[in-house]
C-alpha cells in the first residue's frame, strides 16, 4: 500500500500532504527526487520525475510485484498505473488509455517503453505463439520509430521529434492481437538544418556508423558523418550497437532485405542531397559535382537526367495547356533540393510506420466469434518546448500540448469540478482561451497563417506579423513588439510572443509561411513516381498526376496539424484516461540536481497542485451503487450472496456501516463516493481475501454438480448396456432358434449350419450348446450304427482320444478286423491251427473274446529278433510261436499291463508296458491283403475298451524297461532298407525301416 512507505521517503501521495501548498509540494518531491523515489501518486494521476540514470525498479520482479495488485497497494510506479489500466480494460471491458505528458527531456519516451514492456510482460500467460508475435512487432517497433524519428536535442539525448500515439487492441482473454500507429508532425526540418549542438535524426549516424565497409560502399557512403552537410553536428558511442539493434528490429516485424536496402538507399540519397552544390555562370545555373548526381539517380532508381532536371529546372504549365521550363535561380534550388530531402525523409518515415500498421493491425476480426475488442492507448508526445529560437515547429508543438492540457482540465479537474462545485471547494485555470487564440476559425493564428498562403501577391513573413498584430491586438495572450514597444526582448517585425499554460514562448516569424505551405516542386513528385524501385513509387502515389492536370489545392501544414491533433483528442476522450505527468528536474541532465525553479514552473503549468485540491478536498473514489454492490458484496453478511433490500443504495449502506466507513463516503443519487483510498483499499484487502474461500465453495458445488451429472450419466449408461446386453442374448437366442429349427430334418442333422458369433456375456453358454448339440449329433449318428459295429465304433473313438494329433494315419477309415489270425483271408495256412489254440486257450483261460490277434517281430534285450504271434484277450496278452503250431511263449496278465508306448512316425513300433514282467517290445506287421495297412491304431482303442484302463504315451523314442534298465528306441528312415537290419546305440535300439 503506498500509504505505508516509510516516512523517510516522504508522501508516496500528495493527497496525504498536511497542508496543500505549493512549497509543500515541491519539499515533498525533491525529498522523494533525492531518496531515489522518482515516482509519487496524485490520487491514480503519477507524477515522474526523470532520474537521469538507470535505475534497477523494471525487472521481473518489480513486473511481479505490480502485476494484478491495486493501485495504492504498492508504492508508486509506471507498473501501477498501466497494470490499474490494463484491468479496468479487462474487467470492465472498458477502453483505456495512458496519456504521457511533460516538456522536452521529462522522460515521455522511456516511460512509454517501461509501460509496453510492462504490458507484454503480464499478458499471454498460455505463451500463444500468435500472441508472442505481436507483443514481439509491438516491442520492436518503439526500436524502429525511435531511430527514425528521435535526435539528440539541446535538452534530450533521444528527443521524440513526432507525436506517437499507439493503440493495442486485446481480445476477450486479455491478450494482445494487434495494434495501430498514428504519428502526428514529424520535424522534418531538421533534416537539413539542426541548432547549434544538437544532431539529425538518428537513423542517418546509425548508418554511416553502424554499417559494414561493403554496405556503404554499395551506398556510395563514408563512415564520417562529417562529410555530409546534413549530419556535420555530433556523434555518439552507440550507434554502432543501435544500428545492429535497429536491423534485427526490422527484420522481427517482416520488413524484406529489398525493403530494409531500399530504406538505406534512401537514407544515402538525401545524404548526399546534402553535399549538392549549386554554381551559377551569370544567368545559368548548374551542379558544380555531376558525380554525386550519377549516385543519387542511382540509389533512387531513375534516370541521372531526370534528376539533374528537377533540380535545375522547374515544369509549368501554361493557361493554354503549353508546358514550359523554367530555370532555377541559385536561391530556388537550393531551397528545393532542401525540400525535396525533407520530403524524402518525411514519407520514408510515413511508409516505415504503414509498413508497421500493416504487420500488427488487426485483421478478420469479428467480434461475434471473437468477442469484443478492448483497446488501450498509449500517448508518447513532444513536451512543451521554448528554445531561443523557436519556429513554426515549436509553434505547433506547443499548440499540441495546449489542446492535451486541455483534455487533463476537461476529464479530470473540471469534471470533479462540477461534482464538487456545491462543496465550494477549489477553482482552476482553463487553457481554453489560449486554445482558440491559435485554432478560432477566422480568428485565430492558424486562420491567419492560412489566409496569408492564400492570397496572391507578394506575401512576406513580415505581412504575415502585420495581419497577427492588427487581429490580435486586443487578446490578452498575445503580443508583439508593435503591441508592446517597450518589450525590448521582442524585435520589430521579426518577433511575436503567446502566453502558454507553461509559460510565455516568443516565435520568430521567419519561415513561417514557407513551412505552412509545405512546398515541393511537382517535378520531385513525378521523378520519384517514375523510380523502378517500388518501394519508392509506393511513397510518392502522388507523383502520378499530370502536369497539366489541375487539382485541388493542398491543405497546409498547420491546418493538416490541427484536424489530426483534434481527431487524436476525440478518441482519447472516448477512452478512460491514465495519466503520467513527467517533470525535468534539472537542465544539466544530473541525476543529483534538482532545480527547484525549473521544476516549481512545470509543477505549475502541469496543473498538479490543482490536482491534488481537487483530489484532496472531493473524493478519491465513486462507483456506481450496483456495480459497487457487485464488487464487494461478498464482504457484508446482509447482501451475500444477493440482497432482500428495496434498492441497491441500502444495501451498499449496510457494507459501509459493516465496515465503519460512514464518515469516509458520501451518497449521491446513483453514485457512492468514497473519499480516503484507505477506505477502498481495506475493502479490497478483505475482498481478497474472501476470494479463495468463494472460489474453494464454488469449486466444491461446481465439483458436487459434476459428480452427480456424472453419477447420473453412468446409470444411465449401464441401464442401456443392460437392456442391450438382454437384446443381445434374446437376439442370439432367436438366431440360433432360426437356424437350427430344421435340422432334425437334414441329412447332416444340421452339421453345415453355421453357428452365430455370440455375445461376450454368453461364450461360455455358447461353449456348452455348442458341446449339448454335438453330443445330440453324435447320439443321431449312433443311433444308426447297428449293434454287431458298436464294438468298433467305441475302439475307434478310443483310438482318436489317444492319437489324433499325434500319428497321421492309425487306419481309422478302414474296417477293423482285430482277430487277424482267424482271418483266412489274411492268414489262410495259419488260420486253423490258430483257431484250435484259441479254442483252447479259451477253455483254459475263460476269456470272453479276443480283442487283438496278428503276426509281428519281437525284439530282446540283444538286439534279436524273431517272428512271433499275438493275442490279446480280454483276461491276458499271449506271445504264440506261429512256427510251432502257436505255441504260447509268454503270458500276461492284462492287468499288470500298465501302458502302451507307440511312435509318431509310420512305422509300427509297439511297447507294452508291464508291471510285474519286462516291458515287451515289438512291430507289428501289416498284412498280406493290405501291406500298407496301419494296426497300431486298432491295437490301441482295442486295449482302451477294457476294463482295465491302458494309458498310451505317443513320443518321438520309446522308452521301456528291460532286466531292470531303461532302454530307448528311436526310429529312422532310409531310402531301402531290410526288416530285419538293426544296430545298437549306447543307450538302447535305433529300428531302422523303409520309408513308405
Amino acid at each position: 500500500m503506498a500509504e505505508l512507505e516509510s516516512l523517510e521517503f516522504g508522501k508516496s501521495d500528495f493527497i496525504l500532504l498536511d497542508e496543500v501548498t505549493m512549497e509543500q509540494f515541491m519539499e515533498n518531491l525533491k525529498l522523494r527526487f533525492e531518496k531515489g523515489r522518482i515516482y509519487t501518486f496524485i490520487g491514480e494521476v503519477v507524477v515522474s520525475v526523470n532520474p537521469y540514470q538507470h535505475m534497477d525498479i523494471y525487472g521481473k520482479d518489480s513486473i511481479e510485484a505490480y502485476r494484478g495488485r491495486e493501485l495504492y497497494e504498492n508504492p508508486p510506479h509506471l507498473f501501477s498505473v498501466s497494470d490499474a489500466a490494463y484491468k479496468a480494460m479487462k474487467r470492465r471491458a472498458k477502453d483505456t488509455c495512458i496519456v504521457i505528458s511533460g516538456e522536452s527531456g521529462a522522460g515521455k519516451t522511456e516511460a512509454s517503453k517501461y509501460i509496453m514492456q510492462y504490458i507484454a510482460a503480464i499478458t499471454n500467460p498460455a505463451l500463444r505463439e500468435e500472441v508472442e508475435s505481436v507483443k514481439h512487432v509491438l516491442l520492436k517497433s518503439t526500436c524502429v520509430l525511435e531511430a527514425f524519428g528521435n535526435a539528440k536535442t539541446n535538452r534530450n539525448d533521444n528527443s521524440s521529434r513526432f507525436g506517437k500515439y499507439m493503440d493495442i487492441n486485446f481480445n476477450f482473454n486479455g491478450d494482445p492481437t494487434g495494434g495501430h500507429i498514428n504519428n502526428y508532425l514529424l520535424e522534418k526540418s531538421r533534416v537539413v538544418q539542426q541548432q547549434p549542438g544538437e544532431r539529425n535524426f538518428h537513423s542517418f549516424y546509425q548508418l554511416l556508423r553502424g554499417g559494414s565497409d561493403d554496405v556503404l560502399k554499395s551506398l556510395h557512403l563514408d563512415n564520417d558523418p562529417a562529410l555530409y552537410t546534413y549530419t556535420r553536428q555530433g556523434t555518439s558511442n552507440n550507434d554502432r550497437s543501435s544500428h545492429k539493434a535497429v536491423l534485427h528490429a526490422l527484420q522481427v516485424i517482416g520488413f524484406t532485405e529489398e525493403e530494409i536496402h531500399s530504406i538505406y538507399e534512401t537514407l544515402a540519397a538525401i545524404l548526399l542531397l546534402g553535399n549538392l552544390e549549386f554554381v551559377c555562370d551569370g544567368e545559368s545555373v548548374s551542379l558544380s559535382e555531376p558525380l554525386a548526381l550519377t549516385e543519387i539517380s542511382a540509389l533512387t532508381q531513375t534516370d541521372p537526367e531526370c534528376v539533374r532536371t528537377s533540380l535545375l529546372y522547374r515544369t509549368v504549365a501554361t493557361g493554354g495547356g503549353d508546358v514550359i521550363q523554367k530555370e532555377h535561380s541559385q536561391q530556388d534550388a537550393c531551397f528545393g533540393r532542401d525540400a525535396f530531402a525533407k520530403a524524402l525523409y518525411e514519407r520514408l518515415f510515413a511508409w516505415i510506420v504503414g509498413r508497421i500498421n500493416s504487420v500488427i493491425e488487426v485483421k478478420n476480426y469479428n467480434p461475434v466469434l471473437h468477442g469484443k475488442n478492448t483497446v488501450i492507448g498509449v500517448l508518447d508526445i513532444y513536451g512543451f518546448e521554448i528554445f531561443d529560437n523557436n519556429s513554426f515547429e515549436q509553434f505547433c508543438i506547443n499548440y499540441c500540448n495546449e489542446k492535451l492540457q486541455h483534455l487533463f482540465i476537461e476529464l479530470i479537474l473540471q469534471q470533479e469540478q462540477e461534482e464538487y462545485e456545491r462543496e465550494g471547494i477549489v477553482d482552476y485555470v482553463d487553457n481554453q482561451i489560449i486554445v482558440d487564440l491559435v485554432e478560432q476559425p477566422h480568428k485565430g493564428i492558424i486562420s491567419v497563417l492560412d489566409e496569408a498562403c492564400l492570397t496572391v501577391g507578394n506575401v512576406t513573413d513580415t505581412v504575415l506579423l502585420q495581419s497577427l498584430d492588427q487581429k490580435l491586438s486586443q487578446h490578452p495572450h498575445y503580443s508583439s513588439r508593435k503591441l508592446n514597444p517597450s518589450d525590448k526582448s521582442l524585435e520589430f517585425q521579426k518577433h511575436f510572443r503567446i502566453q502558454h499554460y507553461a509559460g510565455d514562448v516568443t516565435y520568430c516569424i521567419d519561415g513561417f509561411l514557407d513551412k505552412n505551405k509545405d512546398l515541393l516542386f511537382q517535378d520531385f513528385k513525378r521523378l520519384m513516381f517514375s523510380s523502378c524501385n517500388g518501394v519508392l513509387r509506393q511513397m510518392w502515389p502522388d507523383g502520378q498526376t499530370s502536369i497539366t492536370e489541375v487539382t485541388k489545392r493542398p491543405q497546409t501544414a498547420a491546418t493538416l496539424f490541427k484536424n489530426s491533433i483534434v481527431a487524436l483528442v476525440q478518441k482519447l476522450a472516448c477512452k478512460e484516461p491514465y495519466y503520467v505527468r513527467c517533470i525535468k528536474p534539472n537542465e544539466l541532465k544530473s541525476p543529483v540536481l534538482f532545480d527547484d525553479a525549473r521544476c516549481r514552473h512545470q509543477v505549475a503549468y502541469l496543473g498538479l497542485l490543482e490536482n491534488v485540491m481537487v483530489r484532496r478536498a472531493g473524493f478519491a473514489y465513486r462507483q456506481p451503487y450496483e456495480r459497487f454492490l457487485q464488487r464487494y458484496k461478498m464482504t457484508c453478511e446482509y447482501t451475500w450472496p444477493n440482497h432482500l433490500m428495496p434498492t441497491d443504495q441500502e444495501a451498499v449502506r449496510a457494507i459501509v456501516s459493516q465496515h465503519g466507513f460512514d464518515a469516509d463516503v458520501d451518497y449521491g443519487r446513483s453514485k457512492l463516493f468514497v473519499r480516503s483510498p484507505r477506505s477502498l483499499f481495506s475493502l479490497e484487502q478483505e475482498r481478497n481475501q474472501l476470494i479463495p474461500i468463494l472460489v474453494l465453495f464454488l469449486q466444491k458445488v461446481w465439483r458436487g454438480a459434476l459428480a452427480r451429472m456424472r453419477c447420473r450419466r453412468m446409470r444411465a449408461i449401464y441401464c442401456i448396456m443392460r437392456c442391450y446386453k438382454r437384446y443381445k442374448v434374446k437376439a442370439h437366442f432367436w438366431e440360433v432358434e432360426r437356424r437350427f429349427a430344421n435340422v432334425r430334418n437334414m441329412a447332416d442333422y444340421g452339421r453345415s449350419v453355421q453357428w452365430p458369433e455370440p455375445p461376450a456375456a454368453l461364450c461360455r453358454f455358447h461353449r456348452n450348446t455348442v458341446n449339448l448339440y454335438k453330443r445330440w449329433w453324435a447320439r443321431q449318428m449312433v443311433k444308426n450304427i447297428p449293434p454287431s459295429d458298436m464294438l468298433e465304433v467305441r475302439a475307434k473313438v478310443a483310438a482318436y482320444s489317444a492319437l489324433s494329433g499325434e500319428r497321421k494315419d492309425w487306419g481309422v477309415r478302414r474296417a477293423w478286423e482285430r482277430d487277424y489270425l482267424s482271418n483266412s483271408r489274411d492268414c489262410p495256412q495259419t488260420c486253423s491251427s490258430f483257431v484250435q489254440v484259441s479254442k483252447e486257450l479259451r477253455n483254459k483261460d475263460d476269456f470272453s473274446r479276443v480283442l487283438f490277434s496278428g503276426f509281428c517281430r519281437k525284439i530282446n534285450r540283444f538286439n534279436k529278433s524273431t517272428d512271433r504271434a499275438l493275442l490279446i484277450t480280454d483276461k491276458c496278452v499271449y506271445k504264440l510261436e506261429p512256427k510251432k503250431q502257436f505255441k504260447v511263449l509268454k503270458r500276461t496278465p492284462l492287468q499288470t499291463v500298465t501302458g502302451l508306448s507307440v511312435t509318431s512316425g509310420a512305422d509300427q513300433l509297439v511297447a507294452l508296458h508291464c508291471s510285474s514282467q519286462d516291458d515287451v517290445l515289438l512291430c507289428l506287421q501289416r498284412g498280406l491283403l493290405s501291406p500298407n495297412q496301419d494296426r497300431v491304431g486298432e491295437l490301441v482303442g482295442s486295449l482302451d475298451t477294457t476294463k482295465h484302463k491302458v494309458w498310451t504315451h505317443v513320443l518321438s523314442s520309446v522308452q521301456l524297461h528291460m532286466r531292470g534298465r531303461a532302454k530307448s528306441v528311436s526310429v529312422e528312415t532310409r531310402a531301402t532298407v531290410n526288416m530285419a537290419d538293426f544296430k545298437k546305440s549306447k543307450d538302447g535300439f535305433i529300428l531302422l525301416h523303409p520309408a513308405s
